[in-house]
C-alpha cells in the first residue's frame, strides 16, 4: 500500500502530537479506528500508552476478546474494565449514546484522575463531523481528545494507514454497540443483547462478516451486503441459519431485502436546536 505525501504528513503529525502528550489513557474498543490510534499511541509512547477496553452487556464479547489479543501482540499496557448497563439507557433512548459515554468516558476520567494522567483519547475521525452523532456531544463536553479527527483523519486515510502498517484491522468491517439491533424506547434486558450476541456470533463464524441481527422479540431480522444476500438464501445455509437462530429462541427468522442499512433501527429527535440521531457504523 503506498500512501500519498499527505497521508505520511497526517501520520507524522498525529505521532508527533501524540508524543508531546507524555501520558495517555486510550479507549480502544478494537475497531479500525482505535486499532490505528493505538498503534501511533504506542510507537509515540510507548508504556506510558494505556488501552483501555469497556466489557459491558452490549458490547460483543468477541471484540472484547480481540482487543485483549492485539494489545498483547502490539505489547500495549491493557486493561478491561467490566461496566453494568446504565440505568440511563435501560429504555434504549434516543439519545442513548451521549447518555451512555457520558457514564463510560465519565469512569476514564476518574481513572485518568486517580493516576495524574491529562489526556483522554478516543478514535473519533472527520467523517465523524458530517454525521449527526450524540456521542461525540459527551466526548467534547468530558475533555476528551480525538487526534486522529485533529490529524485530519478520514475513514479511508485510516484504513490506508492501517493496510500500510500491515493492521490485520485495515479491512474490518464497522462495529456497533448491540443496543442499535433493538428499537428505541424499548426495555432492554441483558439476556437479549446476549441472544443477539450469539446469534451475530453464529452468522459471522458462516461467513457473513457484515451482517446485523435485529430483534424484534419473536422475529430476527438479518441484514446483510446486497452481494451476500443470495449466499444466505441458499438452501443448505438457510436450513442452518433457521435452525441455529431458532435454538436461540426466535419463532421467525428473515432476510432484509433492501440489505444492510446504517443506523436502521434509528429514531430522529427534533427540537428548535439540535436534529440527533445515533449511527449504526
Amino acid at each position: 500500500m503506498t500512501l500519498t505525501a499527505g497521508q505520511k504528513e497526517q501520520y507524522a503529525r498525529l505521532v508527533g502530537e501524540l508524543r508531546s502528550m507524555e501520558r495517555v489513557i486510550l479507549a480502544f474498543s478494537g475497531g479500525v479506528d482505535s486499532a490505528l490510534l493505538l498503534h501511533a499511541t504506542h510507537e509515540a509512547l510507548g508504556e506510558n500508552a494505556l488501552a483501555l477496553t469497556f466489557d459491558t452487556p452490549f458490547f460483543p464479547k468477541s471484540e472484547v476478546a480481540f482487543s485483549a489479543q492485539m494489545c498483547r501482540e502490539l505489547g500495549v499496557p491493557h486493561r478491561v474494565i467490566e461496566m453494568a448497563m446504565p440505568d440511563s439507557i435501560r429504555q434504549n433512548p434516543p439519545q442513548r449514546c451521549y447518555l451512555c459515554k457520558k457514564v463510560l468516558f465519565g469512569e476514564l476520567v476518574r481513572l485518568a484522575e486517580e493516576q495524574s494522567i491529562e489526556h483522554i483519547l478516543d478514535g473519533s475521525n472527520r467523517d465523524d463531523l458530517g454525521d449527526h452523532r450524540p456521542g461525540r456531544r459527551a466526548i467534547k463536553e468530558l475533555g476528551i481528545r480525538s487526534p486522529l479527527l485533529e490529524a485530519g483523519m478520514t475513514k479511508q486515510d485510516i484504513r490506508d494507514h492501517s493496510r500500510a502498517l500491515g493492521l490485520a484491522t485495515w479491512d474490518k468491517p464497522a462495529a456497533a454497540c448491540l443496543m442499535t439491533r433493538l428499537p428505541h424506547d424499548t426495555l432492554v434486558e441483558e439476556s437479549e443483547l446476549e441472544r443477539i450476541d450469539r446469534g451475530e456470533a453464529f452468522l459471522k463464524s458462516i461467513g457473513f462478516a457484515a451482517v446485523r441481527l435485529r430483534s424484534h422479540g419473536p422475529l430476527a431480522r438479518l441484514e446483510l451486503p446486497p452481494e451476500d444476500i443470495t449466499a444466505c438464501l441458499d438452501s443448505g445455509l438457510r436450513e442452518r441459519i433457521d435452525l441455529a437462530l431458532k435454538e436461540l429462541g426466535y419463532r421467525h427468522v428473515s432476510v432484509d431485502l433492501a440489505g444492510y442499512r446504517m443506523g436502521n433501527m434509528n429514531e430522529v429527535t427534533r427540537d428548535a436546536h439540535e436534529e440527533d440521531a445515533e449511527n449504526d457504523e
